[in-house]
């Protein structure tokens, strides 16, 4: 569970169209086994620890001569931004993938006192 200590919270979102691979015949696209692709998001602002963030696929193109497969998970989240990775296997042909996320966390707060 994420405890937020302040009353300054922030919520901030987006959509990243990570590839779009039938245009160039790209590994998604042609490819066979694991194949991944990762696109790095900043914040608008800095959080003041690192945030609790959902990711979702909100559009995809994909063949339906395979089974669908398809993993998509943030990665690497810190104050600043996070990874955003797709990821499929075996046989499945995914033609473009857009993700919707949504960060919330603690801000820092400039009133509040340090002590060292």
């Amino acid at each position: 569970m994420l405890r937020l200590n302040s009353g300054l919270v922030g919520i901030d979102h987006g959509d990243v169209v990570l590839f779009s691979d039938f245009e160039d015949d790209g590994q998604m696209w042609r490819g066979e086994g694991p194949r991944q692709s990762r696109a790095p998001v900043s914040f608008a602002k800095p959080y003041a620890a690192p945030p609790h963030v959902q990711v979702a696929i909100s559009m995809w193109d994909i063949s339906n001569s395979s089974n669908i497969r398809a993993d998509v998970q943030a990665e690497n989240i810190t104050v600043a931004g996070f990874d955003i990775v797709f990821r499929t296997w075996s046989d499945t042909q995914v033609a473009r993938v857009r993700v919707a996320w949504t960060s919330f966390g603690e801000l820092p707060n400039d009133d509040g006192w340090e002590l060292y």
